[in-house]
């Protein structure tokens, strides 16, 4: 059965099937021959495989008879030299040899005469003991073109080499002419000869200088040395992580769609498919001739009197000798500027200078990420869709084909005058004529005028993670949180910005790719951000599914303070967790209030560029990702206590670079509600089992019709795309944690703000006067003085925490001195003046 690569079939499709009497002979004549006698060609497998291990082997030749040279090639010194015949005696017995005057025919090279002859050739005549470099470079392309599996770039390994072989060769000559006049096996004659020409033509001192000019210039190349002197200077704003040299991106495969030949219909022409038998020379349309406009005569007006007018400008020597116009900058501005020229651009990841992006070796390759089209298998699929049609008169006039990883889409132009409603009812019975599941029809296709049926491969080819991370476009993308999804149904790769959408929900029954899904994200997000950039809070009501990613505490995950596990597994703690995020959403919009910026973006970019005081409570503000594993067991056992935080982390948190990724298996409308669906434009969809799980989901069906292990629909709004999620198993996700967790991180985890149950009883029974904080007169002093009782007015004035704020507050309530918390407006003052205070704090010293 021939098989053909991409979108690649036989011209000769056709509407009907042909008699069965013809092709029957074509198809036995090439199965006799074709198994007489294989055709090797150059870019057959077997030839490749037959070259590589002729690399190898001869590669193992020469490290056997270039180690043996090193010891027996005095021995073999009078046979091999070119004045007692050289290559000549390779042919030539020992009785000749001993007739020519040899005194020692016998060879004592391990691998006999042509060993010897080799390693004198190499070593001694020609590049000395940098020949042991072949044997390496004999060793890769073997290995490579053998086993299929890349050590070392080919080309890197081509052009390093030869430069060592150079320069080792005239190095070691040039340390060795001190020493000797003679050539030696160390550096071969090449080496030795062209020493003597350097020498000759610019003397030991500048042979010296080329040879180190020659060798940091290649060190230059390969590494990038800086040979700045250390300064101050301009950082950049973020550190973007470097692709491996020994890493080649892989180019996105895209099949053009294929069009297969249809006859015509009986009211067509067989020369011009455009033009119908049944049009007739119509008479042309005459339109009424419009009336040429009137042409009017200029009217000349001509002045009363002739009055003269003189114009004259005098430019004054003022306005040509004026100086420049110069703006002057705020304080600020200048302050700003005077900072970044001496400390340089605030970087982040100083913190972390050593951190190491995860690398693509950590990642398996699955399949061979080329699609693998069986041609029978699709004319049979265009053929059944035809006959299928036909049967209930409804003709087409073009049917093409767009092959993807598991997806094969049919598009169809109908005949004019057909209703589309006809055929997007016939979705079962297509789906019985080519015996498959998942039969989808998208009626019209948006933005194309042409009708989808989408068709399971019979093979499917699975998308690898290390497939779409390996991509340019991947690689070199400018998004601020990009997530790798998988491939489209053209095999191209799709990579979504988190930031922008700006939460996902993910849905989809039991055993369908959720789980998968999550860890893409998350390895995306590893393999793109660096651990000041971004941070998780992951809540996993299962507890198993994201333990995986308890390495990378130190370095990715945020959690509560006083917590010992970054993963939440607790309900009560979920819930605390969530206001503590709303607390922190409320914290960041006070920043960029103050600030004066509307996003996160502006914010970190004004604060790198140290327009902001950090004596101010500025800081620098990662991304938050909240994932929720599944969704559906908080809200039966919270509900809304739950639900409250999230729809209102949802509503407001994207500006301020919170953003949510909630999935579960169970998608019905008392788990995802109107609330949060509204609050969610961007959806991932699964296989479910009904269609009223996927109009909850998606607002419209489609889902029920996947075919599972990974197949996807994405809803953004407008737009509904059918992707193939990329696979990343579990040792994958172990070795990536374990990557990142092994190296040098921050001392704990991202800590969230304290959040306290204003709910519960009020802590003025358990004040003690004695165990005040530090701070507290102080504290009491400012919030009388601007009669507002606020904790985020605590942190900025006295610059502490907001802990510690949270607590002295606590501590004035208990002392009478504010009132109990009111929601969202700041605490009632209860002292009204500050010689009141005073008296009140004397009191309480005395009572001490």
């Amino acid at each position: 059965m021939p098989l053909l690569k991409g979108n690649q079939f036989r011209s000769a499709n056709s509407f009907r099937d042909e008699p069965k009497s013809k092709p029957a002979p074509k198809q036995r004549v090439p199965k006799e021959t074709a198994e007489d006698l294989p055709k090797f060609k150059l870019n057959d497998d077997r030839t490749i495989k037959i070259i590589g291990l002729f690399f190898l082997i001869v590669s193992l030749y020469f490290m056997v008879a270039f180690t043996s040279y090193l010891f027996t090639w005095q021995d073999d010194q009078s046979y091999v030299i070119d004045a007692n015949g050289g290559w000549s005696n390779l042919m030539k017995t020992q009785q000749e040899l001993t007739e020519m005057g040899l005194n020692q025919p016998a060879v004592q090279n391990w691998l006999g005469k042509l060993g010897a002859l080799l390693s004198h050739q190499f070593i001694y005549e020609w590049f000395g003991v940098a020949s042991f470099l072949f044997i390496g470079v004999f060793f890769i392309i073997g290995y490579r073109m053998l086993f299929k599996i890349k050590v070392l770039s080919i080309t890197k390994t081509l052009a390093y080499s030869f430069f060592l072989l150079i320069f080792t060769s005239i190095t070691l000559a040039f340390f060795h002419a001190f020493i000797s006049d003679y050539p030696h096996f160390l550096e071969g004659e090449f080496g030795f000869w062209t020493n003597r020409l350097l020498q000759a033509q610019i003397g030991d001192a500048g042979t010296a200088g080329l040879l180190a000019f020659a060798g940091l210039s290649v060190l230059i190349i390969a590494y990038n040395i800086d040979f700045k002197l250390p300064e101050r200077r301009a950082k950049p704003k973020y550190v973007v992580p470097e692709t491996s040299d020994e890493v080649e991106l892989e180019d996105e495969i895209l099949y053009p769609p294929v069009e297969f030949n249809l006859p015509n219909r009986p009211g067509q022409e067989t020369s011009n498919g455009n033009t119908q038998k049944l049009s007739q020379n119509l008479p042309p349309i005459e339109l009424p001739e419009e009336p040429e406009p009137e042409e009017h005569k200029p009217v000349v007006l001509s002045p009363a009197k002739n009055v003269p007018f003189e114009t004259s400008l005098a430019v004054s020597n003022d306005l040509k000798d004026s100086p420049p116009l110069t703006i002057e900058k705020t304080e600020e501005e200048k302050k700003s500027t005077e900072l970044v020229e001496q400390f340089g651009m605030y970087d982040p990841t100083l913190d972390l200078s050593s951190y190491k992006y995860p690398t693509l070796d950590l990642l398996e390759n699955y399949g061979s990420n080329k699609i693998a089209v069986n041609s029978e298998e699709l004319e049979a699929n265009k053929n059944k869709i035809v006959e299928t049609l036909n049967h209930y008169n409804i003709e087409i006039d073009k049917i093409k084909a767009t092959i993807g990883p598991t997806v094969t889409l049919y598009e169809i132009i109908p005949a004019p005058g057909v209703r589309i409603s006809k055929i997007k009812n016939l979705e079962d019975d297509i789906a019985l004529s080519l015996a498959a599941l998942g039969i989808r029809i998208i009626a019209p296709m948006p933005g194309k005028g042409t009708i989808g049926i989408e068709v399971p491969n019979q093979h499917p080819e699975m998308v690898s993670m290390r497939s779409v991370l390996a991509t340019e476009k991947f690689q070199n993308t400018t998004m601020d949180l990009p997530i790798a999804l998988g491939k489209t149904i053209s095999n191209e790769v799709y990579i979504a910005d988190l930031s922008k959408m700006p939460h996902l929900l993910v849905a989809g029954a039991t055993g369908q790719g959720k789980s998968v899904g999550i860890n893409a994200i998350l390895i995306s997000l590893l393999y793109k951000m660096h651990p000041s950039q971004l941070k998780f809070v992951l809540v996993d009501p299962k507890k198993v599914e994201l333990t995986l990613f308890r390495k990378i505490e130190r370095h990715f995950l945020a959690k509560l303070p006083g917590e010992a596990d970054a993963i939440i597994t607790d309900t009560k703690k979920v819930i605390t967790t969530l206001n503590s995020l709303c607390i922190e959403m409320d914290m960041r919009y006070d920043l960029l209030k103050n600030g004066h910026v509307r996003n996160l973006k502006e914010y970190n970019q004004k604060f790198i560029s140290r327009k902001l005081n950090p004596n101010e409570g500025h800081r620098f503000l990662p991304f938050i990702v909240l994932i929720i594993d599944e969704f559906a067991d908080l809200m039966m056992t919270a509900g809304k206590e739950v639900e409250t935080p999230i729809a209102r982390i949802a509503q407001l948190a994207r500006a301020v670079g919170i953003h949510l990724v909630i999935a579960t298996q169970r998608p019905s409308v008392n788990i995802i509600t109107g609330t949060i669906k509204a609050n969610f434009p961007a959806r991932l969809a699964f296989r479910v089992l009904s269609k009223i799980d996927s109009r909850t989901i998606l607002d419209s069906g489609g889902a029920d019709q996947l075919i599972g292990r990974g197949d996807m629909l994405l809803s953004t709004g407008s737009d509904l795309i059918r992707i193939q999620c990329a696979f990343v198993d579990t040792p994958e996700v172990e070795k990536v944690s374990e990557f990142i967790g092994s190296q040098r991180g921050y001392p704990s985890a991202w800590m969230l703000p304290e959040y306290l149950d204003e709910n519960a009883d009020s802590s003025a029974k358990d004040f003690d006067a004695s165990d005040r904080d530090p701070m507290f007169e102080e504290a009491a002093r400012l919030i009388v003085m601007h009669q507002q009782g606020s904790t985020s007015l605590i942190q900025r004035k006295l610059k502490l925490g907001y802990n510690r704020a949270g607590r002295i507050i606590d501590q004035l309530e208990a002392a009478n001195i504010v009132g109990p918390f009111e929601g969202s407006k700041a605490r009632e003052v209860l002292i009204p003046d500050e010689y009141s205070l005073e008296q009140f704090l004397n009191t309480l010293d005395n009572n001490d």
